[in-house]
């Protein structure tokens, strides 16, 4: 129970210290429409104790945004 205990606070600092470091993040000079299906899955990652298995739905639909998005970019890029 106590490395249940020493883990579930590592995991928490690491969340906290990714959190200062993405929040005090510059904008970027371009929009992600895949920023929300980002944040649902690390929401869903924190709700669920960091069980990967548990977000599997949310981390595939980031995936296909992400896939879908990049292959727009890449054919504006072309055609430009």
């Amino acid at each position: 129970m106590a490395a249940e205990s020493t883990q579930d606070d590592a995991h928490g600092k690491t969340w906290q210290k990714a959190e200062r470091k993405f929040s005090n993040k510059p904008a970027s000079e371009f929009y992600d429409p895949c920023q929300d299906f980002a944040d649902r899955s690390l929401k869903c990652l924190k709700r669920n104790n960091f069980d990967r298995e548990m977000c599997g739905d949310y981390f595939q639909a980031y995936r296909d945004c992400k896939k879908n998005w990049l292959n727009q970019k890449k054919g504006v890029t072309k055609s430009g």
